[in-house]
């Protein structure tokens, strides 16, 4: 029997009225106001109920704090400060301390994570063997546990300061540390450090020039040695046409300790040491595994060409294995500067240590946890910005059209 146009099955469901309730997408929304209503609702509530209890136990809010006089000393510190200053700018000496060990921290983590990931691989026995347990040994080990380790080890076996070690002259290794002679500050450093991200900057456009060539025309350039040439050059051109100043600041013995240059204290030291082979060893895994999930073929590919297996590597394999590599990698580098926090256990005056000190002397714990929650999500951010940056740019771009 032929359908008729009323009782068309199509125009019976486009005809019929649903009621608002019963729309799915209205619902969504309704349902995600609702829950957006609610956390905020809860998170008004606890301030609300922080603020009265707080204020029923007479302790100061805000971070008026701030602006007051700490009263209390750093044991080391990137920047100039003095117990006379301010809260803010002891709680910046410690942001600065916790940012030089994470950024060095991470250089050095990824430079060892990368050489014990490729020794893995290694077809030598004795290089496979040592990379495997130099991972499986330490990275089992809790990392506090590590720093535990690496501060009584350098602390109570190494000499005092009388007895310190001097395997080189002007520099000093004792249990306060490794002493080293220190450039007396002159404008020509000023002009050193600025020649020096020119040839960082000068040895990119060099590198990116040498590979464009090499898309090119398949012809090789040492980029690598020219633009270390550049980085190292050309500070050194700048500080032969200041007139090659070499005044030192060299450190002496002067009754239990001593005076003059620069000191790498134990407990910075041992935070690094500890950070370093800690993370390197879940970075060597992570290379590795990258590495593996390039297709040997490539490899096979590359010899044929004429190339070393170093330039097979360099060139073909760890191009292609950075698209597995940087997203895990992301994640260590964002533990390590998390972990970066337990140096309060021993001693560091890191951001959580100089805030812990602040809070002692102010009774404003709130306002403390907040600045340090406030400043590693800020970092932890941050760095996970730039690598998903770096990522999307290394990523294969696919076909438009």
């Amino acid at each position: 029997m032929p359908m008729t146009p009323a009782s068309s099955p199509h125009r019976a469901v486009s005809g019929t009225h649903v009621a608002w309730w019963n729309d799915r997408r209205i619902r969504g929304v309704l349902y995600q106001v609702l829950v957006v209503v609610g956390v905020l609702a809860l998170v008004a509530y606890l301030i609300d109920n922080t603020l009265t209890n707080l204020a029923h136990r007479n302790i100061a809010t805000g971070f008026g704090f701030l602006g007051r006089e700490a009263g209390f000393g750093v044991s080391e510190s990137v920047i100039p400060y003095s117990p006379a200053d301010t809260y803010l700018a002891v709680l910046v000496v410690g942001l600065l301390n916790t940012l030089k060990v994470s950024v060095i921290g991470i250089v050095l983590a990824t430079v060892i994570g990368t050489l014990f990931g490729v020794a893995r691989l290694s077809r030598n026995w004795l290089v496979a063997r040592f990379a495997t347990i130099y991972v499986e040994t330490l990275r089992n080990i809790p990392v506090l546990l590590q720093l535990f380790f690496w501060y009584s080890l350098i602390t109570e076996a190494l000499p005092g300061p009388r007895q310190a070690l001097n395997p080189l002259p002007g520099i000093f290794v004792s249990s306060r540390g490794l002493k080293l002679p220190e450039p007396v500050w002159q404008t020509t450093h000023l002009w050193m450090g600025v020649a020096f991200l020119a040839g960082i900057v000068g040895a990119w456009a060099l590198g990116r020039w040498a590979r464009l060539r090499r898309e090119r025309t398949g012809a090789l350039f040492p980029s690598l040695q020219a633009g270390a040439a550049l980085i190292v050059g050309l500070p050194v051109i700048v500080w032969l046409l200041s007139g090659a100043p070499t005044e030192m600041s060299v450190p002496e013995l002067r009754g239990f300790n001593f005076t003059g240059g620069v000191t790498v204290t134990p407990e910075f030291t041992a935070l690094l040491i500890g950070l370093v082979l800690y993370t390197g060893t879940f970075i060597a895994e992570i290379v590795r595994g990258g590495i593996l999930a390039v297709a040997h073929g490539q490899t096979e590919a590359g010899l044929a060409l004429g190339l070393s297996r170093g330039q097979v590597l360099r060139l073909i394999v760890l191009p292609q294995a950075l698209r597995v590599i940087i997203p895990p990698l992301t994640s260590q580098y964002l533990n390590l500067t998390k972990n970066s926090s337990l140096a309060v256990a021993i001693g560091f005056p890191d951001l959580v240590s100089t805030a812990n000190t602040a809070i002692n002397q102010t009774g404003q714990a709130v306002e403390g946890i907040a600045v340090i929650m406030a400043v590693y999500l800020t970092v932890s951010l941050s760095i996970a910005g730039f690598m998903n940056w770096y990522n999307q740019r290394i990523a294969l771009k696919g076909a438009r059209g």
